[in-house]
């Protein structure tokens, strides 16, 4: 199985910003022989404070995530957040993704399910491993067997998150790929100003472990300036960085493979 990145700025900001990165991450996946879905979220709806960027428009920010598709020839990601969004992205992407606090609600993931596209599901910050098993079969209900399972650590105390080293082995027991968010694990939520901080210096270690534990894939939100960017600025991977972490890990998963 190739090895997959999901990757591309928190949400859609502008055209060109998106296809810059879109470009840039795509001729990295070329040289490195890695499998590339572009991330953009259309909408952000899980925002700490009322005042929180939450896109420059839901056909507008769609269109763009399409134009890349088309352009540059690569599938597409967006998140969802309530089931009646399910069959007006899929009309633009090639798969959906189920943010991780919205793991378990029932009619969301058969929403997704019934667009027959590839439904990439964020573990919850309060989900075992083997939690999982649900909301996969919930999806699966639908027929869609085109299912990933996403870890991005569980919550530690109030601020912080950690990452069990033994989750990817774990979830790979559902029989689904499983993906490594590279990024949201470095998250530091809850933080009294209302916007969630982070530790990107560590987005390399969690990837380098996630890929000796068997990951099928890598989420990583990247930007090439992230503290410019109007989501998440603390927790996307400077664009800069990407291709020395994949070439190292790639070199990882190569060893192990031979």
């Amino acid at each position: 199985m190739k090895f997959t990145l999901i990757a591309g700025p928190c949400a859609i900001e502008d055209r060109d910003l998106a296809f810059a990165i879109a470009r840039e991450v795509k001729g990295i996946c070329d040289d490195l022989g890695i499998h590339y879905i572009f991330k953009g979220s259309y909408r952000k709806a899980n925002r700490s404070r009322l005042d929180s960027f939450t896109g420059i428009g839901d056909i507008e920010a769609l269109e763009i995530l399409q134009a890349i598709g088309k352009e540059l020839q690569v599938e597409t990601i967006t998140d969802i957040h309530e089931s009646q969004e399910a069959a007006l992205a899929a009309q633009y992407v090639n798969h959906l993704q189920i943010p991780a606090f919205l793991c378990r609600q029932t009619d969301l993931l058969l929403a997704a399910g019934e667009t027959g596209k590839g439904v990439n599901i964020k573990k919850g910050q309060f989900l075992s491993p083997e939690a999982m098993k649900w909301p996969v079969e919930k999806v699966q209900s639908t027929g869609n067997q085109n299912v990933w399972a996403c870890e991005r650590g569980v919550s530690f105390g109030y601020s912080d998150l950690i990452v069990d080293a033994t989750s990817i082995a774990r979830m790979k027991d559902l029989g689904v790929p499983v993906i490594m968010d590279c990024t949201h694990s470095v998250q530091k939520p809850n933080r009294t100003e209302g916007v969630t901080g982070g530790d990107p210096r560590l987005i390399e270690t969690i990837a380098l472990s996630a890929i000796a534990t068997g990951a099928d894939g890598f989420f990583i939100e990247t930007h090439p300036a992230p503290h410019t960017a109007q989501s998440d600025p603390y927790t996307m991977l400077e664009l800069s960085k990407l291709r020395p972490i994949l070439e190292k890990c790639m070199k990882v998963r190569e060893a192990l493979q031979s």
